[in-house]
């Protein structure tokens, strides 16, 4: 669980409202990202139902790509509760090697994956 939630709350809230035509509202009580009129693509979690692990979730193309990361990074991916079964991949933040790089570089393309076409043919993110 990470032991500064709000800096990594920040960190998230800046790479993700970067990307066009977004904005943050909670969802069931965490933060979520999302494009605005549109689906969400990014949550950020913080020793959700006590879980002790600090997290954001983000979308992949499905399954087999959520399995895939799991499988080449075990510590930093794993399968979030409830958006799970739907593809999403939990990253595991917080820690004195976190790679927002990284997280910065799945976020981008998470919001890809739910941007309707004009903001995909306009140069997207």
């Amino acid at each position: 669980m990470s032991p500064d939630y709000p800096a990594d709350l920040e960190r998230l809230r800046a790479i993700a409202l970067a990307l066009p035509e977004t904005a943050e509202r909670l969802s069931h009580g965490s933060p979520g990202f999302h494009i605005i009129g549109g689906k969400f693509f990014a949550y950020i979690w913080h020793n959700h139902h006590n879980d002790g692990e600090t997290a954001v979730m983000v979308k992949t193309t499905g399954r087999d790509e959520q399995a895939m990361l799991i499988e080449a990074a075990p510590d930093f991916y794993y399968t979030p509760p409830y958006l799970g079964p739907s593809g999403w991949v939990a990253m595991r933040v917080g820690r004195p090697d976190t790679d927002w790089d990284r997280i910065g570089d799945r976020v981008a393309i998470s919001w890809e994956l739910v941007a309707p076409r004009r903001l995909l043919e306009a140069g997207g993110r």
